[in-house]
């Protein structure tokens, strides 16, 4: 037999025992593991992507359109306080032929410098098929993933650096957008093949995913199952509901629950409200006065600022139509020709009245259909207060001193008093008082 050949490494001073280099070796693995394992966990910002707006109002406002190009609407839109859109970039608007990516003839590319120009951030919405690729409303196969992905790609190449929110899809819990039937494998399929490819050409916009009609629990957990939150940087859903909006919060909660129980650990998965509106016929048929919407819109933005959700986009800005007895003719802000609805004078007040400020406690007023909020901005204070009954008084406990009592549509009382609390009528329609500081 030959004898065992056997090799050894020389051991100076300046050479390490085999020993200490196999113990070094695993240092490393484990420091890469870790390395991997805490890159997973950072949060999209610190990777470089644009934050979400912060609490404070109108930061977190924005409303969904169905156009492109530059009409005057965006100029409308910025005056309202609006800081963002929420707008579908349609797959097969932009790949007519395969390959060929045309942003500019869509009119996206001019949309996208229009808002970039007004201070309004985008959502884009990356949805619908393409026929080049799958014969459904819906993406089923290998084949179509990988095109959409490519899309995604392009798209996400095009805009990178303006903080887009990229959206994968909308509303694939429901038949209307996901043919021939919904399927909780075939989305998460998409969105994992699509995330990563978004987060690679736009370091500096977030993957978002959900976008669910209502809050439907259990689609989401089993999105959830399916690693829907490994992927994403934020969750979307659109709580529409013919109750009023304030019967969101419970809802809001049992989500909240549901991802802590599947989100990566130390991942922050933040929800935010990508379409939510109410229609002047509602979804029980009943009709809603301009008022009443007016009233919604105000109340919807208040209750997602109260419960931390950083984007809130009301659903519609204009009118599709003008047929009243067609509801996705009447969600607007505004009428079909552009004539401002109560609820676009009333967006607007809310903006501009508490520009700046943000919610810091809900005052308890002793009845639980009413609602007041304190809100602060620096030194400066304010309170919006409404009731979802009929009109009464409530007392509030603010010190005296001299307020502004400030209406829904913009119209101004001041007020001085000395007794301990002020007391005055609550009504449905928002109100908001603005405190004098003190010297």
């Amino acid at each position: 037999m030959n004898p065992k050949t056997e090799y050894r490494i020389p051991k100076t001073e300046d050479s390490p025992s085999l020993s200490v280099l196999h113990l070094r070796s695993a240092v490393f693995f484990a420091f890469t593991v870790v390395l991997f394992i805490v890159i997973g966990a950072v949060s999209p910002v610190a990777m470089g992507a644009k934050s979400l707006p912060g609490p404070a109002i109108p930061d977190g406002f924005g409303v969904n359109i169905h156009f492109t190009g530059l009409p005057r609407d965006l100029k409308m839109i910025a005056d309202a306080g609006f800081k963002l859109i929420r707008m579908d970039l349609v797959w097969s608007r932009v790949e007519q032929t395969k390959g060929v990516y045309d942003f500019k003839k869509s009119g996206y590319d001019s949309l996208t410098l229009g808002c970039e120009e007004l201070g309004i951030r985008v959502l884009y919405i990356l949805d619908y098929s393409n026929e080049l690729y799958e014969s459904d409303r819906s993406i089923r196969t290998e084949a179509g993933r990988k095109a959409f992905a490519e899309f995604a790609e392009a798209a996400a190449k095009r805009y990178t650096g303006k903080g887009i929110l990229w959206e994968v899809w909308n509303e694939a819990n429901i038949k209307q957008f996901w043919t021939p039937q919904p399927s909780v494998d075939d989305y998460c399929k998409l969105v994992e093949a699509v995330a990563p490819r978004i987060r690679n050409a736009d370091p500096s916009g977030q993957v978002v995913a959900g976008a669910t009609s209502g809050i439907p629990l259990e689609w989401l957990e089993g999105c959830f199952k399916n690693g829907l939150l490994r992927w994403i940087d934020v969750l979307s859903v659109h709580p529409y509901r013919s109750q009023s909006p304030e019967t969101v919060i419970q809802d809001y909660a049992k989500l909240r629950g549901l991802i802590a129980r599947y989100a990566p650990a130390s991942k922050q998965i933040p929800v935010i409200s990508g379409e939510w509106g109410y229609s002047n016929l509602n979804w029980d048929k009943s009709r809603l006065t301009e008022q009443q919407q007016a009233d919604y819109l105000v109340r919807m933005f208040l209750i997602n600022s109260y419960q931390n959700i950083p984007v809130s986009i009301w659903y519609d800005w204009k009118n599709d139509g003008t047929d009243i007895n067609e509801r996705e003719h009447q969600f607007g802000t505004v009428k079909h020709d552009m004539n401002p609805k109560a609820a676009y004078l009333a967006v607007k007040v809310l903006s501009s009245t508490l520009a700046g400020y943000s919610i810091s406690e809900k005052i308890d007023l002793g009845n639980e259909k009413d609602f007041a909020f304190k809100l602060t901005n620096g030194n400066r204070e304010a309170v919006a207060f409404w009731t979802l009954g009929p009109r009464h008084n409530v007392t509030l406990p603010i010190d005296p001193t001299e307020v502004t009592l400030i209406g829904i549509y913009g119209g101004k009382v001041i007020i001085n008093w000395k007794t301990k609390h002020l007391n005055l009528r609550a009504e449905q329609s928002p109100q908001y008082l603005l405190i004098k500081p003190k010297d």
